[in-house]
Protein backbone atom coordinates (compact mmCIF):
# COMPACT_ATOMS: atom_id res chain seq x y z
CA UNK A 1 0.00 0.00 0.00
CA UNK A 2 1.24 3.62 -0.66
CA UNK A 3 1.74 5.47 2.18
CA UNK A 4 -0.60 8.35 2.77
CA UNK A 5 0.07 11.77 2.56
CA UNK A 6 0.01 13.49 6.18
CA UNK A 7 0.86 17.13 7.40
CA UNK A 8 2.85 18.09 10.42
CA UNK A 9 3.03 21.35 11.90
CA UNK A 10 6.03 21.84 14.00
CA UNK A 11 6.20 25.06 16.27
CA UNK A 12 9.56 26.39 17.38
CA UNK A 13 10.26 28.67 20.09
CA UNK A 14 12.48 31.33 17.53
CA UNK A 15 10.08 33.92 15.86
CA UNK A 16 13.04 36.57 15.35
CA UNK A 17 16.52 35.45 14.77
CA UNK A 18 16.14 34.27 10.95
CA UNK A 19 19.74 32.18 11.04
CA UNK A 20 18.31 29.60 13.00
CA UNK A 21 14.79 29.89 11.53
CA UNK A 22 16.09 28.99 8.22
CA UNK A 23 18.02 26.03 9.50
CA UNK A 24 15.57 24.42 10.91
CA UNK A 25 13.41 24.77 8.19
CA UNK A 26 16.39 23.47 5.56
CA UNK A 27 16.52 20.69 8.15
CA UNK A 28 13.09 19.77 7.37
CA UNK A 29 13.73 19.83 3.75
CA UNK A 30 16.73 17.99 3.65
CA UNK A 31 15.31 14.48 2.56
CA UNK A 32 15.76 15.09 -1.25
CA UNK A 33 13.20 13.99 -3.84
CA UNK A 34 11.16 11.76 -1.74
CA UNK A 35 11.55 14.07 0.93
CA UNK A 36 8.65 16.23 2.59
CA UNK A 37 7.72 19.68 1.14
CA UNK A 38 7.51 22.99 3.00
CA UNK A 39 4.06 24.37 2.54
CA UNK A 40 4.33 26.94 4.19
CA UNK A 41 6.66 29.12 7.26
CA UNK A 42 5.32 31.53 9.64
CA UNK A 43 7.37 33.63 11.96
CA UNK A 44 5.99 36.07 14.62
CA UNK A 45 8.30 38.09 16.54
CA UNK A 46 5.63 39.22 19.18
CA UNK A 47 4.82 35.49 19.97
CA UNK A 48 8.03 34.73 19.39
CA UNK A 49 7.78 31.51 17.61
CA UNK A 50 7.56 30.04 13.89
CA UNK A 51 5.19 27.31 12.53
CA UNK A 52 6.22 25.43 9.89
CA UNK A 53 4.02 22.97 7.72
CA UNK A 54 5.28 20.27 5.99
CA UNK A 55 3.70 17.40 3.95
CA UNK A 56 4.84 14.20 2.49
CA UNK A 57 4.58 10.39 3.04
CA UNK A 58 4.16 9.44 7.32
CA UNK A 59 8.00 7.88 7.47
CA UNK A 60 9.62 10.80 5.83
CA UNK A 61 8.00 13.36 7.88
CA UNK A 62 8.87 11.82 11.08
CA UNK A 63 12.60 11.47 9.79
CA UNK A 64 12.04 15.53 8.64
CA UNK A 65 10.99 16.40 12.38
CA UNK A 66 13.83 14.61 13.72
CA UNK A 67 16.01 16.49 11.25
CA UNK A 68 14.57 19.58 12.53
CA UNK A 69 14.38 18.62 15.97
CA UNK A 70 17.98 18.58 16.63
CA UNK A 71 18.62 21.80 14.86
CA UNK A 72 16.27 23.52 17.21
CA UNK A 73 17.72 21.36 20.41
CA UNK A 74 21.06 22.76 19.35
CA UNK A 75 20.12 26.31 18.41
CA UNK A 76 17.29 27.41 20.85
CA UNK A 77 17.87 28.04 24.46
CA UNK A 78 14.23 27.81 26.23
CA UNK A 79 15.45 27.00 30.07
CA UNK A 80 18.20 29.97 30.41
CA UNK A 81 18.35 32.23 27.32
CA UNK A 82 20.78 35.26 28.31
CA UNK A 83 20.34 35.95 31.84
CA UNK A 84 20.29 32.64 34.23
CA UNK A 85 16.57 31.46 34.61
CA UNK A 86 14.93 33.33 32.51
CA UNK A 87 13.00 32.44 29.63
CA UNK A 88 12.81 34.50 26.17
CA UNK A 89 10.25 36.95 25.90
CA UNK A 90 7.17 35.84 23.89
CA UNK A 91 3.02 36.30 23.71
CA UNK A 92 2.71 32.35 23.13
CA UNK A 93 3.19 29.96 25.68
CA UNK A 94 5.49 27.37 25.77
CA UNK A 95 7.59 24.45 26.65
CA UNK A 96 10.73 23.38 24.25
CA UNK A 97 12.60 24.40 21.58
CA UNK A 98 10.26 21.97 19.30
CA UNK A 99 7.36 23.20 21.26
CA UNK A 100 4.56 20.84 19.66
CA UNK A 101 4.75 18.48 16.52
CA UNK A 102 1.59 17.51 16.01
CA UNK A 103 0.86 14.60 12.78
CA UNK A 104 -2.24 15.71 11.54
CA UNK A 105 -4.38 13.71 8.59
CA UNK A 106 -7.03 15.22 6.36
CA UNK A 107 -8.96 11.86 6.14
CA UNK A 108 -10.22 9.77 9.11
CA UNK A 109 -8.80 6.90 7.21
CA UNK A 110 -5.29 7.87 7.75
CA UNK A 111 -5.57 8.54 11.58
CA UNK A 112 -4.16 5.07 12.58
CA UNK A 113 -1.28 6.15 10.55
CA UNK A 114 -0.73 9.41 11.67
CA UNK A 115 -1.20 7.80 15.52
CA UNK A 116 1.60 5.58 14.80
CA UNK A 117 4.14 7.78 13.41
CA UNK A 118 3.99 10.30 16.24
CA UNK A 119 4.53 7.68 18.64
CA UNK A 120 7.07 6.67 16.48
CA UNK A 121 8.52 10.38 16.24
CA UNK A 122 7.89 10.74 20.22
CA UNK A 123 10.20 7.78 21.15
CA UNK A 124 12.98 8.93 18.61
CA UNK A 125 13.11 12.27 20.04
CA UNK A 126 13.21 11.00 23.55
CA UNK A 127 15.89 8.04 22.73
CA UNK A 128 17.82 10.16 20.36
CA UNK A 129 17.96 13.55 21.51
CA UNK A 130 17.34 12.63 25.22
CA UNK A 131 14.23 15.16 25.62
CA UNK A 132 11.51 14.20 27.25
CA UNK A 133 8.05 13.79 25.45
CA UNK A 134 4.78 13.94 26.46
CA UNK A 135 2.01 13.12 24.27
CA UNK A 136 -1.71 15.10 24.05
CA UNK A 137 -5.11 15.28 22.61
CA UNK A 138 -6.37 12.10 20.98
CA UNK A 139 -3.26 10.62 21.29
CA UNK A 140 -3.89 10.26 24.58
CA UNK A 141 -7.02 8.91 24.67
CA UNK A 142 -10.66 9.01 23.21
CA UNK A 143 -12.44 10.14 25.49
CA UNK A 144 -12.77 14.47 25.55
CA UNK A 145 -13.10 14.55 29.22
CA UNK A 146 -10.12 12.36 30.38
CA UNK A 147 -7.13 13.80 27.33
CA UNK A 148 -4.06 15.05 28.58
CA UNK A 149 -4.53 18.96 26.73
CA UNK A 150 -1.82 20.83 25.27
CA UNK A 151 -3.12 23.80 27.49
CA UNK A 152 -2.40 22.22 30.99
CA UNK A 153 1.15 20.98 29.72
CA UNK A 154 1.93 24.32 28.41
CA UNK A 155 0.70 25.80 32.21
CA UNK A 156 3.38 28.06 33.80
CA UNK A 157 5.65 27.76 30.69
CA UNK A 158 8.57 25.34 30.97
CA UNK A 159 9.51 26.12 34.23
CA UNK A 160 6.07 25.08 35.48
CA UNK A 161 6.18 21.75 33.37
CA UNK A 162 9.36 21.01 35.14
CA UNK A 163 8.34 22.26 38.64
CA UNK A 164 5.33 19.44 37.74
CA UNK A 165 7.88 16.72 36.75
CA UNK A 166 9.99 17.01 39.99
CA UNK A 167 6.94 17.56 42.23
CA UNK A 168 7.17 14.41 44.89
CA UNK A 169 5.27 10.97 44.12
CA UNK A 170 2.35 12.98 42.05
CA UNK A 171 4.75 14.27 39.37
CA UNK A 172 4.08 14.21 35.85
CA UNK A 173 6.30 11.81 34.02
CA UNK A 174 6.65 12.03 30.45
CA UNK A 175 5.94 9.44 27.59
CA UNK A 176 9.36 9.53 26.01
CA UNK A 177 12.65 9.99 27.15
CA UNK A 178 13.99 11.24 30.24
CA UNK A 179 12.23 11.92 33.47
CA UNK A 180 13.71 15.64 33.69
CA UNK A 181 13.57 18.64 31.30
CA UNK A 182 16.54 18.99 28.75
CA UNK A 183 19.02 21.49 29.75
CA UNK A 184 18.68 23.56 26.87
CA UNK A 185 15.36 22.27 24.57
CA UNK A 186 12.91 21.51 27.34
CA UNK A 187 10.35 19.53 26.28
CA UNK A 188 8.45 17.99 23.45
CA UNK A 189 4.24 17.94 23.04
CA UNK A 190 3.22 15.60 20.45
CA UNK A 191 0.01 14.53 19.14
CA UNK A 192 -2.57 13.49 15.94
CA UNK A 193 -5.48 15.00 15.06
CA UNK A 194 -7.19 16.51 12.19
CA UNK A 195 -6.84 20.00 10.62
CA UNK A 196 -7.33 22.85 13.09
CA UNK A 197 -6.97 26.63 12.33
CA UNK A 198 -4.46 28.82 14.08
CA UNK A 199 -6.43 32.39 13.67
CA UNK A 200 -5.81 35.61 14.98
CA UNK A 201 -7.74 38.51 15.07
CA UNK A 202 -6.62 42.33 15.93
CA UNK A 203 -9.03 44.52 17.63
CA UNK A 204 -8.96 48.09 16.23
CA UNK A 205 -8.14 50.67 18.96
CA UNK A 206 -8.90 51.96 21.68
CA UNK A 207 -9.15 48.29 22.71
CA UNK A 208 -6.50 47.02 25.21
CA UNK A 209 -4.65 43.42 26.24
CA UNK A 210 -7.23 43.67 28.79
CA UNK A 211 -9.77 44.00 26.66
CA UNK A 212 -8.90 41.03 24.25
CA UNK A 213 -8.22 38.48 27.36
CA UNK A 214 -11.92 39.49 28.40
CA UNK A 215 -13.39 38.47 25.08
CA UNK A 216 -11.08 35.53 24.92
CA UNK A 217 -12.43 33.91 27.93
CA UNK A 218 -15.87 35.09 26.79
CA UNK A 219 -15.93 32.84 23.44
CA UNK A 220 -13.47 30.40 23.83
CA UNK A 221 -14.89 26.53 24.61
CA UNK A 222 -16.70 26.68 27.66
CA UNK A 223 -17.27 30.71 28.40
CA UNK A 224 -19.91 32.21 28.58
CA UNK A 225 -20.65 32.77 24.93
CA UNK A 226 -18.06 29.73 23.97
CA UNK A 227 -17.54 28.32 20.53
CA UNK A 228 -17.24 24.76 20.17
CA UNK A 229 -13.57 23.84 19.80
CA UNK A 230 -12.11 27.47 20.14
CA UNK A 231 -9.19 27.94 22.10
CA UNK A 232 -8.20 31.77 22.83
CA UNK A 233 -6.04 33.70 24.67
CA UNK A 234 -5.51 37.75 24.46
CA UNK A 235 -2.36 39.00 23.52
CA UNK A 236 -0.15 42.44 23.20
CA UNK A 237 1.75 42.80 20.32
CA UNK A 238 3.55 45.32 19.67
CA UNK A 239 2.44 49.43 19.01
CA UNK A 240 -0.19 48.26 22.00
CA UNK A 241 -2.28 46.43 19.52
CA UNK A 242 -4.58 44.00 21.26
CA UNK A 243 -4.70 40.49 19.75
CA UNK A 244 -7.45 37.20 20.19
CA UNK A 245 -4.78 34.74 19.27
CA UNK A 246 -7.03 31.08 19.00
CA UNK A 247 -6.86 28.02 17.56
CA UNK A 248 -10.37 26.96 15.91
CA UNK A 249 -10.20 23.50 16.66
CA UNK A 250 -13.16 22.15 14.70
CA UNK A 251 -13.36 24.27 11.78
CA UNK A 252 -15.46 21.81 9.67
CA UNK A 253 -18.23 22.53 12.12
CA UNK A 254 -17.32 26.26 13.23
CA UNK A 255 -15.95 28.78 10.31
CA UNK A 256 -14.02 31.49 10.50
CA UNK A 257 -16.43 34.17 10.22
CA UNK A 258 -18.60 32.86 13.16
CA UNK A 259 -15.29 33.31 15.17
CA UNK A 260 -15.52 36.82 13.53
CA UNK A 261 -19.13 37.66 14.81
CA UNK A 262 -18.21 36.27 18.21
CA UNK A 263 -15.47 38.63 19.03
CA UNK A 264 -17.30 41.76 16.86
CA UNK A 265 -19.95 41.36 19.62
CA UNK A 266 -17.97 42.74 21.95
CA UNK A 267 -15.11 45.00 20.06
CA UNK A 268 -14.47 46.29 16.58
CA UNK A 269 -12.35 44.27 14.66
CA UNK A 270 -9.01 45.46 12.66
CA UNK A 271 -7.49 42.77 11.05
CA UNK A 272 -7.33 38.76 10.71
CA UNK A 273 -3.96 36.82 10.39
CA UNK A 274 -3.96 33.21 9.43
CA UNK A 275 -1.04 30.90 11.02
CA UNK A 276 -0.33 28.25 8.68
CA UNK A 277 -2.99 26.40 6.60
CA UNK A 278 -6.22 26.11 6.42
CA UNK A 279 -9.23 24.08 4.92
CA UNK A 280 -10.96 25.35 2.47
CA UNK A 281 -14.16 25.16 4.27
CA UNK A 282 -13.31 27.34 7.35
CA UNK A 283 -13.11 30.67 5.08
CA UNK A 284 -16.83 29.86 3.78
CA UNK A 285 -18.56 33.27 3.80
CA UNK A 286 -15.98 34.77 6.09
CA UNK A 287 -16.67 38.55 5.85
CA UNK A 288 -14.77 40.52 2.89
CA UNK A 289 -14.36 43.75 5.52
CA UNK A 290 -11.96 42.36 7.46
CA UNK A 291 -8.25 42.08 5.94
CA UNK A 292 -6.69 38.93 6.37
CA UNK A 293 -2.40 39.77 6.39
CA UNK A 294 -0.20 38.42 3.96
CA UNK A 295 -3.30 35.17 3.13
CA UNK A 296 -2.56 34.01 -0.34
CA UNK A 297 -5.35 31.06 -1.30
CA UNK A 298 -3.02 29.05 -3.42
CA UNK A 299 -0.85 28.92 -0.73
CA UNK A 300 -2.66 29.06 3.00
CA UNK A 301 -5.93 26.59 2.01
CA UNK A 302 -4.72 23.00 2.41
CA UNK A 303 -6.29 21.88 -1.05
CA UNK A 304 -4.94 24.17 -3.08
CA UNK A 305 -1.63 23.68 -1.37
CA UNK A 306 -1.09 20.03 -2.04
CA UNK A 307 -2.65 20.31 -5.66
CA UNK A 308 -6.25 18.30 -4.66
Amino acid sequence: MTPPILLAVPNVSEGRDQSTITAIGAAFAAGGPDGPRVLDVHSDPDHHRSVFTLAGRADALVDALMRGARVAAERIDVISPGDPGAEPAGQHPHVGALDVAPIVYLDPSDRGAACAHALVLGDRIGEELHVPVFIYGELYGDDPASARTRAELRRGGAAGLAARMAAGAGRLQPDFGPPRMHARAGATLIASRPPLVAFNLQLAPPATVEDARAIAALIRDGGSTGLPGVRAIGVALGGGVAQVSMNVERPFEVPLAAVVDAIRAHAPVASAELVGLAPAVAFDGFPEDVPVSGFDPARHLIENALGC
